[in-house]
């Protein structure tokens, strides 16, 4: 009985202590969670101070730049050095104008009043409109209900792979599909037809592959990239509901 009480004090103690490695564990992994979530608030609050101090210093700045050549042009009277100023002020101009745009998607809470839809659709005609590879996107709903922390991670995901995929696949197409179901908060999968890598050699500390494990981790979504030479690279990000 002696032998039988020992071993079953044996039994239950490695029980115990794997249920508190696994709790340790848990609570590792929320932690991780929230410290990633407080550092994309951060970030995102970093964004909107740079996007006001452009506005309001450099942009000013360039508006009165604007004013003078406006008056030098104004007052000059010779039309060889007026063609010259005037190509100056178009360039600052358009400098200007691209200053604001700039400054208005950084300061603007353009992902928190936006729809995910929208915001993916809006990434992918811009790609478009450079023509260096056809970008698809398909979705089977109407509205997903997203926080800001959900909508970002999947915005900045879908920008990082389009980014790496132009710069180094040389693909010509690429196709994004963002669905759910009734167990599947969502999932996102991006395909490009470029040349692709060999899985063996991949470099998982790369800056891209990096940021976009830490932003799926962020929300606890499974993540998974394949490639194959010469065939392309694929993205596979899963979200499931919680129970």
């Amino acid at each position: 009985m002696f032998v039988v009480a020992v071993m079953i004090y044996i039994r239950n103690y490695r029980q115990r202590k794997k249920e508190y490695l696994n709790e340790i564990e848990i609570k590792n992994e929320i932690h991780q969670r929230e410290l990633l979530a407080t550092q994309l608030e951060i970030q995102q609050a970093t964004m909107q101070q740079i996007g006001r101090e452009l506005h309001d210093n450099i942009g000013q700045k360039l508006t009165l730049v604007s004013l003078y050549v406006q008056q030098m042009l104004y007052e000059n009277k010779v039309p060889e050095v007026n063609e010259r100023i005037d190509q100056v002020s178009q360039i600052i101009n358009q400098s200007l104008q691209d200053l604001r745009s700039l400054s208005k998607t950084l300061t603007d809470d353009n992902i928190n009043q936006k729809e995910i839809v929208t915001l993916i659709q809006e990434e992918v005609d811009n790609t478009n409109s450079f023509k260096k590879c056809n970008v698809s996107f398909e979705h089977n709903f109407k509205q997903l209900d997203l926080d800001f922390v959900h909508k970002n991670v999947l915005l900045r995901i879908t920008q990082e792979f389009i980014q790496n995929s132009i710069k180094h696949s040389q693909c010509r197409n690429i196709s994004i599909s963002l669905n759910t179901s009734e167990n599947v908060l969502w999932e996102l999968k991006i395909k490009d037809d470029g040349i692709g890598f060999d899985d063996a050699k991949i470099v998982s500390n790369g800056i891209g592959l990096t940021n976009m494990k830490n932003r799926a981790e962020i929300i606890g979504a499974d993540f998974k990239l394949e490639s194959k030479e010469n065939i392309g690279t694929a993205l596979h990000i899963i979200l499931k509901k919680q129970t």
